[in-house]
């Protein structure tokens, strides 16, 4: 007579996750890659944007480095903060007019649930607060 298995399950598990990444984050406990553009800087979870981003995974796996630091160019630091607040959080607020640029770099990065939008049918804010400025 075999025993008997159990399920344990923790309920709000998913939730979780993603909230101690999100205070990893703002707590910059456990960065281990810099993100700089502009001449500002930006630290984030590997692991984050390897989930988030076949580009980020692709690169990652080519340079095993400890903390790599990646120069992107071309690119606006209020665009990059937008991203990796996507990843982290699964939404980001930016002005209308930033959302073309905003889509077409998240196509370059290949990011999840952003690169595949082709239009504006994201959730429209006509409130000036969410465009926010980029604090360093």
């Amino acid at each position: 007579m075999g025993s008997q298995q159990f399920c344990l399950k923790w309920n709000n598990h998913h939730s979780n996750l993603v909230g101690v990444f999100e205070k990893l984050l703002a707590q910059e406990s456990f960065v281990d890659v810099t993100l700089t553009c502009e001449g500002k800087k930006l630290k984030a979870h590997r692991i984050v944007l390897s989930a988030c981003s076949p580009f980020f995974e692709s690169l990652f796996e080519e340079n095993p480095c400890k903390h790599p630091i990646i120069v992107l160019r071309d690119m606006k630091f209020c665009e990059l903060k937008a991203i990796i607040d996507f990843m982290y959080h699964g939404e980001a607020s930016i002005c209308q007019e930033q959302l073309p640029v905003l889509l077409n770099t998240a196509k370059f990065l290949q990011v999840r649930g952003l690169a595949e939008m082709s239009g504006p049918s994201t959730h429209q804010s006509n409130d000036k607060k969410h465009c926010r400025k980029p604090v360093v």
